[in-house]
């Protein structure tokens, strides 16, 4: 698997976290929590599924704020939190930001205002381990995820949407140079997209490659993802809060299943 910055980790276990333990904790919150207030949701799929096409909706349905690990990190340690001090000496040094690290930056960052009505995790939990982690933060306030999307898409048609996707980063709007292209993109001679002419449409900025959107790297990803996320799936789903989308559909129609999945 990889930290939130890309590199490679090791396996996680460190945490001293018993999945039983975490998982008979769980039961008991869960048959004693009172009624939830926040929506805390969820979002997962293979790479190129579509999550960065029906995230910004949701966000502006919910009126609640989708929180990437990656951003997360960067904006405790710019701010100079107590728990970004500790991730900017692990990163100085090459180590690895640890998951103890990673659930004090969600704690710090949840209790923000823009929370108050729920959250969106993006990026986290990308292991067993890390989900019971979650967990664990989330009991303490009497809460639990309320919603997991699932993205589902035969892993055939993904290097297509891959090797043709291009993001806006800053928002992360998604565009596909054959299933949704920007406004602004003109075609060199050999049918490729002139890199130059790819912008956002909101703010004309430059649209962006992520460097692994490759066939090759796409292969090692999928099977990261078999191995790793979906048993986190098969977690959430015994307690039936996964919804599941079929991402192999016109966008319209995988909007309407994911809004649905969500309300419902």
């Amino acid at each position: 698997s990889r930290d939130y910055f890309g590199r490679h980790l090791p396996s996680f276990g460190a945490m001293g976290i018993c999945q039983s333990d975490c998982l008979s904790g769980l039961k008991d919150a869960l048959d004693s929590r009172p009624k939830q207030k926040r929506k805390i949701l969820m979002l997962f799929g293979p790479p190129g599924a579509g999550k960065g096409t029906q995230a910004p909706k949701i966000v502006d349905m919910l009126s609640v704020p989708q929180l990437s690990t990656g951003d997360m990190l960067r904006e405790a340690v710019a701010a100079g939190t107590e728990v970004g001090k500790r991730a900017k000496e692990v990163m100085a040094s090459g180590g690895l930001v640890s998951d103890e690290i990673v659930i004090g930056i969600i704690a710090d960052r949840i209790k923000a205002r823009d929370c108050k009505k729920g959250f969106i995790l993006d990026g986290f939990p990308r292991t067993v381990v890390q989900a019971c982690a979650l967990d664990e933060l989330l009991n303490k306030s009497g809460e639990v995820v309320s919603r997991v999307v699932s993205f589902d898409i035969p892993h055939g048609v993904l290097e297509t949407r891959i090797c043709g996707r291009w993001i806006h980063k800053a928002s992360g709007r998604s565009y596909h140079v054959s299933f949704a292209p920007p406004k602004s993109m003109k075609l060199l001679p050999d049918g490729r997209p002139d890199p130059a002419t790819m912008k956002d449409d909101a703010t004309r900025e430059a649209l962006m490659q992520r460097a692994d959107d490759t066939a090759e790297a796409l292969k090692k990803r999928l099977s990261d993802y078999d191995s790793e996320t979906v048993p986190i799936l098969q977690r959430y789903d015994e307690r039936g809060v996964v919804r599941r989308v079929k991402a192999n559909q016109a966008m319209e129609v995988v909007w309407e299943e994911t809004k649905a999945g969500i309300l419902n």
